[in-house]
């Protein structure tokens, strides 16, 4: 696609035209409302710049492939929906323990079980942190925007290839089927990660050897002469499945370190009009749109509001929220769920301010007004 130009584009399009622009060259994915345009995109667009596209059997599959396909060089990504989330659960594990980069796109639908697939939900985002079973590292990014959707999965890719880690890309409907004008960046505007490689003269490497605890392995891809082992087993720097208590905990440590020590790398967030407010309204995604809007009608009529967005969504941003939380005297959380990332805050404020909830579960958007009166009604 060409670079600086004026485009009409919807929110799944531009995941996947920034995705490619990312370096992606592999997508395996199984259709599923509402992400499916990002795979039919993904159909067209990818054999015209180099890439691959296969449909799977189903979702357990596409991510399989999407593992081999990481693990042989290619920056590689998957799209679903919730159902399809809870099928690619193990193998994000597996991920995450191997780790091999890779992106996984959610774009989330109202539920549970087959829901309503056409409209809107935030109910997945304890599944993104919490889907797999035993202790494992995760960064979750959640956009607001077909604008920010197209560089944020950039920067999915990037903290993917950098950490090795799967990344998810927590979309929801309203963003993935709105269609906004956008401006295609240049290259030159953002950066691009590409994983490290060994060097060859480094006689002693071995793929999961590291200096110390929160440091992030060099795994050449495979065909390229190295060789190495991967197993979903607890392993050995070898790679090789390992009995040993000390390997383990050391093991498990390392990779939940290696996100926790750069979480000021990772985490990012965005603040409005939050230097006075009485009330901050906390969000994430297609909800922002309408809570910036009820903060700009709550200002006119006198009402000190501002809102605090979390774009990572995991690590959860603590420190950012906390330090809110000091200033002002009360946290409403709006999210399209029945509460989720509200336990999170009045985890992390305590006792510093009220905290309160509004959620959606009926499968209609925010309006502004809505978020308003409930503003309103805190005094």
């Amino acid at each position: 696609m060409s670079e600086n130009k004026l485009v009409l584009m919807q929110g799944n399009e531009a995941c996947l035209e920034g995705a490619i622009a990312a370096g992606m060259r592999f997508f395996a994915g199984y259709p599923i409302t509402p992400s499916t345009e990002i795979a039919e995109s993904a159909s067209l667009r990818l054999p015209q710049v180099g890439g691959h596209f296969i449909q799977m059997e189903d979702e357990i599959a596409s991510i399989a492939a999407v593992i081999g396909a990481s693990t042989a060089g290619l920056k590689s990504m998957t799209a679903t929906s919730g159902p399809g989330f809870s099928l690619k659960q193990e193998n994000i594990g597996y991920a995450a323990l191997t780790e091999i980069p890779l992106v996984v796109v959610n774009v989330q639908r109202s539920g549970p079980s087959t829901g309503l697939p056409t409209s809107p939900s935030q109910a997945d985002v304890m599944q993104a942190r919490w889907g797999t079973h035993g202790d494992h590292p995760v960064i979750a990014i959640s956009p607001s925007s077909v604008a920010e959707t197209y560089n944020l999965i950039i920067r999915c890719f990037n903290l993917a290839e950098k950490y090795m880690t799967p990344v998810i890309f927590l979309m929801d409907e309203i963003v993935g089927h709105m269609r906004e004008g956008i401006r295609i960046p240049s290259h030159e505007e953002f950066e691009i990660i590409d994983r490290v490689w060994p060097d060859p003269e480094d006689k002693a490497w071995t793929p999961y050897r590291v200096s110390h605890d929160a440091d992030v392995p060099v795994l050449p891809p495979f065909g390229k002469g190295w060789r190495y082992h991967i197993t979903g087993l607890w392993h050995d720097q070898r790679g090789y499945p390992t009995g040993s208590a000390k390997e383990a905990h050391a093991l498990v440590t390392r990779l939940m370190k290696k996100i926790e020590m750069n979480k000021d790398d990772i985490i990012t967030y965005e603040e409005y009009e939050l230097e006075d407010a009485d009330v901050a309204v906390f969000c994430y995604g297609g909800t922002a749109r309408s809570v910036k809007k009820a903060v700009r009608d709550l200002r006119a009529k006198g009402i000190k509001a501002g809102m605090f967005r979390a774009i990572t969504i995991w690590p959860f941003p603590e420190e950012m929220v906390r330090k809110v939380s000091e200033r002002v005297k009360h946290i409403l959380v709006a999210e399209h769920n029945y509460g989720q990332l509200v336990y999170e805050v009045e985890r992390v404020v305590k006792n510093n301010c009220t905290v309160s909830h509004i959620g959606k579960v009926d499968g209609t958007v925010f309006t502004p007004a809505e978020i308003y009166r409930e503003v309103e009604k805190i005094g």
